[in-house]
């Protein structure tokens, strides 16, 4: 018999809550976090709306319980919240009993700090602080910033494959629980806000000046967000005498490689993240009771991931929402929070609603649900997450 995983703990922090408390509470109310840029200087803080946390850096060491002078980014403060809360979710105190793995993922690394420096960089008469971050700048740096705050040492790994990122740092984390590597694995992303995402975002013309509105026919772009999410993965002896949130039994990946930035138009990529997902955990397409989309409100993406998702289902298409109007497009960490929104899914019988969506697309025959859906029962859920380059994941999580 192959070997289960089991979801046992979640955690996540982003626009609409620091914690998975307020963050179920703000989906249930409707609540976005979609506002004006308040945190960083640039020359487009008006022209934009952006899924921010609405919290300091200072704020976040202080929250962590570091020194008020540690240098440390935004994106490892952001996962080492997001981390430990799913850990303290699944009752985990000693990472000595089981050999306990972190995959996590990211998109922009350190380079919300670093960017704030370049000038300095190249004044080789100055020195100053910013000296002690040019080590913080890659992406692996935040891993292993919370693999010793959270005392993982087992296995330590890095993902960065854009906006599909967090999702391919679950997949892995199973994998490495099935091929008997580790016993279990923290699994998820974080990515925090920078000015070069701003500039790289708007120099590609996709940014909405308004809050997004994902599968609407009038969708103008997408709002960066900023956040992290993460969730435990435990084999079943690991498991054992625990509260078993969900099992993670499909996931898939497949990369087109049709083009830098935009998805296929015929949604190749996805319709075989999908079909792979589906085909692992030996379920139908009818088995799926809600797919919490990628969703993030542009042209392209919409209908790109419209298209693979009529592929797979037909005209019978499950429940359909993005939560991106919520939190923004996280980037790197959406992968990560929305696993942890399918998992409440799972254990609440929650459909959460698109918000701002109005006008049907006539490319699609689905609509997005624009309610809170709480009459029907929910026990497997699909999450897509699709990135640069072609990059394209599927995962789905089942009642235990």
């Amino acid at each position: 018999m192959s070997q289960k995983i089991y979801v046992t703990g979640i955690g996540l922090i982003s626009a609409i809550g620091d914690n998975v408390e307020q963050t179920l509470d703000s989906l249930t109310r409707g609540k976005t976090g979609i506002g004006e840029l308040e945190l960083i200087d640039t020359i487009h803080k008006t022209r934009i709306k952006v899924g921010e946390v609405k919290h300091t850096n200072e704020e976040l060491i202080k929250r962590v319980g570091l020194p008020a002078d540690t240098k440390i980014t935004r994106t490892s403060l952001l996962g080492m919240i997001a981390a430990k809360e799913a850990m303290m979710w699944a009752g985990i105190k000693d990472t000595n009993d089981f050999r306990t793995g972190i995959v996590s993922a990211t998109s922009v690394g350190g380079m919300a700090i670093t960017e704030n420096n370049f000038n300095d960089y190249l004044n080789v008469e100055k020195t100053g602080d910013f000296l002690d971050y040019i080590l913080t700048h890659d992406c692996g740096d935040s891993t292993e910033v919370m693999a010793k705050y959270l005392h993982i040492k087992d296995y330590v790994s890095t993902i960065s494959t854009a906006c599909s990122s967090s999702a391919n740092s679950i997949m892995l984390g199973a994998r490495l629980i099935k091929n008997n590597m580790v016993d279990r694995v923290v699994v998820g992303g974080s990515d925090s806000l920078s000015k070069f995402t701003i500039n790289g975002f708007m120099t590609l013309m996709i940014l909405d000046k308004e809050q997004c509105k994902p599968f609407d026919k009038d969708r103008k772009g997408l709002n960066l967000g900023e956040g992290a999410g993460f969730i435990v993965l435990e084999s079943e002896r690991a498991a054992a005498g625990k509260e078993i949130l969900c099992e993670l039994t499909g996931y898939g990946n497949s990369n087109d490689a049709y083009h830098q930035t935009a998805s296929s138009p015929t949604g190749d990529g996805a319709f075989l993240a999908m079909e792979k997902a589906l085909r692992l955990s030996g379920l139908k397409p009818k088995d799926i009771d809600y797919i919490n989309a990628h969703g993030t409100g542009t042209e392209v993406n919409d209908l790109s991931e419209g298209t693979a998702i009529h592929r797979i289902f037909g005209d019978a298409v499950p429940m359909i929402s993005s939560t991106k109007a919520f939190t923004g497009h996280t980037l790197g960490a959406c992968g990560g929070i929305e696993a942890v929104l399918s998992v409440l899914a799972i254990k609440y019988n929650l459909v959460f609603p698109s918000l701002n969506f109005t006008n049907q697309m006539n490319e699609l025959k689905f609509r997005p649900s624009t309610v809170l859906e709480t009459e029907h029962p929910i026990n497997h859920v699909l999450s897509n997450s699709f990135g640069f380059g072609g990059n394209s994941s599927a995962l789905i999580f089942s009642r235990h």
